[in-house]
């Protein structure tokens, strides 16, 4: 008889409750049991889940030989800390992006990994859904010819809800365009070519001292330019255009966050009529994230498939994301 894969959560934070929701809705695994800091909180998340076990101790529920898979929804500058932690316990790990918040800790954390041979995943989520894999798909299919320029835009209004330790806008929203971007680039040209790229960027710091928006440019060893922007103090706006030798790409609805219906995206031949294709999915993003980490799980792997980000992709977005921050803060503090 199949073993059913036992949940423990890492933090009772909203994006804890959209893992817990998608938990219960996959079905096949349960929410076994979750750990938080204040113990008002803590309650309250675990009554509204019927969660029965529930800790103020995080290694204590890391080493809960109960506990199959440990669920990472802390600040994104203590990822490292207990991804290293459930690795060295012999656990699943799902972190919530962004991995980390510089690249030491980043390999720190990913070394665990590789070294306990454990199973490991970056919430992305959205990579796992069908509406990604389509995207990826049909520029894979040549439906625009070449990749020849791709802009990314991602703003939301949560700069009052992020912890300052968490590094800021490029950390909590800019890794859903650079990692959209990172996997089209990497499909098309290999890694070889999305290793090595220029980067500059100009920015605003916030009332924190983080960067709260940043615009960059990029430019890939075979000439490729891409344009990045985002921001966490004002709106709520997605925006992804891929222009190709033969046409575009634009996606018509949020890429990064996508449900069971409304995603679209228009594929344009140069001066002809558009064509709008639609993905209708079972769920969302955080649904097929729980659905296809326990199918991994049960057939033994140790990193989801393509789209899905591998431990070598979130190595190279982090790299990414770093060098857009450094980029950014030498214009900063000319």
């Amino acid at each position: 008889m199949k073993k059913t894969l036992n949940w423990g959560m890492l933090g009772t934070s909203f994006i804890s409750a959209e893992m817990a929701d998608a938990i219960i809705k996959e079905g096949h695994t349960r929410l076994y049991s979750v750990a938080g800091r204040s113990v008002a909180t803590l309650n309250e998340f675990a009554n509204k889940y019927d969660i029965k076990n529930t800790f103020t101790d995080f290694d204590a529920l890391i080493n809960d030989p109960q506990v199959d898979i440990i669920y990472i929804a802390l600040p994104n500058h203590l990822h490292h800390e207990y991804v290293i932690k459930a690795a060295n316990a012999g656990k699943a790990v799902l972190c919530e992006k962004s991995l980390s918040i510089d690249m030491e800790k980043t390999h720190a954390a990913l070394a665990a990994v590789s070294e306990n041979n454990t199973f490991f995943v970056e919430g992305l989520m959205y990579l796992t859904h069908p509406f990604t894999r389509a995207i990826a798909e049909t520029i894979k299919e040549g439906a625009i010819g070449e990749i020849k320029s791709i802009s990314a835009q991602y703003c939301a209004a949560i700069e009052q809800f992020v912890n300052p330790n968490s590094k800021g806008a490029l950390y909590n929203l800019g890794c859903y365009p650079a990692s959209l971007m990172h996997l089209l680039i990497k499909q098309q040209f290999t890694s070889e070519v999305s290793d090595n790229y220029q980067i500059n960027a100009f920015g605003k710091r916030g009332s924190d001292g983080n960067v709260c928006e940043s615009a960059a440019t990029i430019q890939y060893s075979n000439g490729i330019t891409c344009q990045l922007h985002t921001a966490e103090n004002y709106g709520l706006h997605a925006a992804f255009t891929v222009l190709g030798s033969e046409g575009s790409l634009v996606l018509n609805s949020n890429p990064w966050l996508p449900d069971a219906k409304g995603n679209s995206f228009a594929i344009t031949k140069y001066e002809q009529e558009s064509e709008v294709i639609s993905v209708e999915a079972d769920g969302n993003g955080f649904l097929y994230q729980v659905r296809l980490i326990r199918e991994a799980l049960e057939k033994g792997h140790k990193n989801l498939q393509w789209p899905a980000a591998t431990p070598q992709d979130s190595e190279q977005i982090m790299k990414l994301l770093t060098n857009w921050e450094a980029a950014t803060l030498t214009t900063l503090d000319q």
